[in-house]
């Protein structure tokens, strides 16, 4: 299986990550692709990075969007 193309910043209780991780599922089994999840919790350079920002979305490693993941933005990402 290829790696994953997308990652997915959150911690566990987040409503939008709730959100985001959602919008992430139905475009990747739309399109064949898969994602990680990493809780910035267990990572205190990730915390510090990203805990205003939850959830934030890498495509190919790249930040692609934070708070809030738009399901056309991201489809289109990844059929580029």
């Amino acid at each position: 299986m290829a790696e994953p193309r997308i990652t997915l910043y959150g911690r566990p209780g987040c409503h939008l990550c709730d959100d985001a991780r959602a919008v992430i599922e139905r475009v990747c089994a739309e399109l064949g692709e898969s994602f990680v999840e990493i809780d910035i919790d267990s990572d205190e350079d990730l915390y510090d990075r990203f805990g205003e920002e939850i959830p934030v979305t890498f495509v190919d490693g790249r930040q692609h969007d934070f708070w809030r993941v738009d399901e056309a933005r991201l489809r289109a990402a990844l059929v580029r």
